[in-house]
């Protein structure tokens, strides 16, 4: 990777490698370079290579990169150093991209409509929150619709759902490519690549991904799932969340005429689920209002929130000792003028999928995203809490007296389930637990 970039405007050329960045009459330039990009002119830094040639090595790949670069840090080992990136390609949408995009803003305006909602093509809130089509439901709630099919960049999918969520509007990307940038970083749902013709049409139009539904289960000898731990059983209890085809029951794919209407009406809603594997990581899906509070349930707190802490004291004022270049190695390179966008070593502008796809692991299941184990079902679950005492502490006297009364042979009376009693529970006719338990169960229901 090129250890350098050019400034566009002072005309000069930046070693990234140097304490003093190769120009120490220029005390100012490092906070200058490593502001974020939408603080700054974006042409600001440019590729060494690029300026020099006119040509550099991430426009020959596929044109998904800029010669315009931004600096930050990358760590290596143990070492940090200043690293500079490419910035994604900025191009208009192409006739067909545009095409597309305006038969999916057809497609979503109608299906509001039969829903009962309204909607407005190409809304804007505040000036700011900008969305293809803006549904509101019968209670309020209101979608912003965004189905960019040219692509889009991590910074506008940021800015974009910011300013949507500061207008109180939830929004919702539509993408055909699972790369794309708006996946597990902001609500989102992936459809089939289709031509503008069948968008526009009356056809079904599933959505592939991006709706789940939680599945939980108590891993068991005879579970109709398989452990996703171990391929058998472990006797734990597992919660995931699947794609409609693989949950047990199989459920029928959504479809986007029904996300329309259900997301607007809050029964389908967006979730934000950390992963046990890895407490950085998320994945983002839209999920059915019931499944979740299941899982809200699920992993409450066990016990009650502990009282507020005490407020911290102030911190101390920020003093000039703090250099924004803390913890930054300086190895002092010669300027390097080859891009070496995409070579095979620890680039910070590596095409290849890394930090950011951890967010969709599959947490050592093939099937689940966020996957997480528990080593008991927690008591809050249970339609009918645990016995404290195992069997039935009768004489032998009392369970004659109770299989003549429950019309059985003795050795099918045992304990309710639920409150311990003696019941015919091991005969033709046994049950789990006795009428008033089941009574209280099926009323909570």
């Amino acid at each position: 990777m090129a250890n350098g970039v050019f400034h566009t405007v002072y005309g000069i050329e930046i070693n990234l490698t140097r304490p003093d960045l190769g120009h120490p009459d220029r005390p100012g330039l490092l906070a200058e370079i490593t502001a974020p990009v939408d603080r700054r002119d974006r042409e600001l830094l440019q590729c060494l290579q690029h300026h020099r040639e006119g040509r550099c090595g991430a426009e020959e790949q596929g044109g998904e990169r800029s010669p315009w670069m931004h600096v930050r840090r990358g760590t290596v080992g143990t070492r940090t150093t200043w690293v500079a990136a490419h910035l994604p390609a900025r191009r208009p949408p192409t006739a067909e991209e545009d095409d597309r995009r305006k038969a999916l803003q057809e497609r979503i305006a109608r299906a509001a409509d039969r829903h009962g909602c309204r909607y407005e093509v190409g809304a804007r809130a505040g000036g700011r929150a900008r969305s293809d089509v803006l549904v509101t439901g019968p209670g309020g709630l209101r979608i912003g619709w965004a189905a960019p099919y040219a692509p889009v960049t991590v910074e506008t999918v940021r800015r974009r759902s910011r300013a949507a969520a500061e207008h109180g509007i939830v929004p919702l990307w539509v993408t055909c490519d699972e790369r794309a940038a708006p996946v597990d970083r902001a609500p989102w749902a992936r459809v089939d690549d289709l031509p503008w013709q069948r968008i526009a049409s009356r056809a079904p139009m599933a959505v592939r991904a991006g709706v789940r539904h939680l599945q939980q289960w108590k891993c068991l000898r005879g579970s109709a799932r398989a452990c996703p731990l171990n391929g058998s059983w472990c006797g734990r209890l597992h919660t995931g969340w699947y794609l409609p085809a693989l949950c047990l029951p199989s459920r029928p794919p959504t479809e986007v005429d029904e996300l329309v209407g259900a997301s607007a009406a809050g029964e389908l809603v967006p979730m934000r689920v950390p992963l046990q594997s890895d407490a950085s990581a998320v994945a983002r899906m839209w999920v059915p209002a019931a499944d979740r509070d299941r899982w809200r349930e699920t992993f409450a707190e066990d016990d009650p929130p502990a009282p507020p802490a005490p407020p911290a004291p102030p911190a101390p004022p920020a003093t000039a000792d703090a250099a924004p270049d803390a913890g930054v190695s300086y190895p002092g390179e010669e300027l390097d003028p080859v891009c070496r966008y995409g070579e095979e070593d620890f680039a910070y502008d590596d095409p290849r999928p890394r930090g950011r796809h951890r967010a969709r692991p599959r947490d050592g299941h093939a099937d689940a995203v966020a996957l997480h184990t528990r080593d008991t079902v927690p008591e809050r679950l249970l339609t009918v809490p645990r016995q404290t005492r195992r069997g039935l502490a009768v004489t032998p006297e009392q369970r004659h007296r109770a299989a003549a009364a429950l019309d059985c042979h003795v050795a099918h009376v045992g304990p309710c389930a639920g409150c311990g009693a003696p019941i015919d529970r091991y005969g033709p006719r046994g049950v789990h637990a006795c009428a008033p338990c089941r009574a209280r169960v099926l009323a909570r229901r």
